[in-house]
């Protein structure tokens, strides 16, 4: 094997389903290969996208801001109602409330990876 080439690290992202598709298309324009497995998340319950990929050690903090920049927390200003008890004819003239939110997120495990082979 090159030892150019040797893949030393494993990386798994736990990807939330919004995000899989931007994150797995940088990381494939940057020369990453991963491979994609449909997960579920134990606390919300909503589906997630697990993404493998074994990685150079000098190549790790490339793909960690990959990640992060794609697939990370964000905050986003989302305009919410305001309900008012008993609006009745007035409420299509209530106000919307900017609320900031935050959405996104990316859990990382890395781990040494002994081997990887492709056939």
């Amino acid at each position: 094997m090159d030892a150019a080439n040797v893949h030393n690290k494993l990386i798994l992202a736990v990807v939330q389903e919004d995000d899989y598709d931007a994150t797995v298309s940088e990381l494939n324009q940057n020369g990453f290969f991963v491979t994609m497995l449909s997960s579920t998340g134990g606390f919300w319950k909503k589906k997630n996208i697990t993404i493998m990929l074994g990685v150079e050690e000098s190549r790790l903090p490339q793909a960690m801001d990959i990640l992060k920049r794609c697939a990370g927390k964000r905050k986003q200003t989302v305009y919410s109602s305001v309900s008012m008890p008993a609006a009745g004819q007035y409420a299509a003239a209530m106000p919307s409330i900017p609320m900031n939110m935050e959405f996104g997120g990316v859990t990382v495990f890395v781990l040494d990876l002994e081997r990887l082979e492709k056939f």
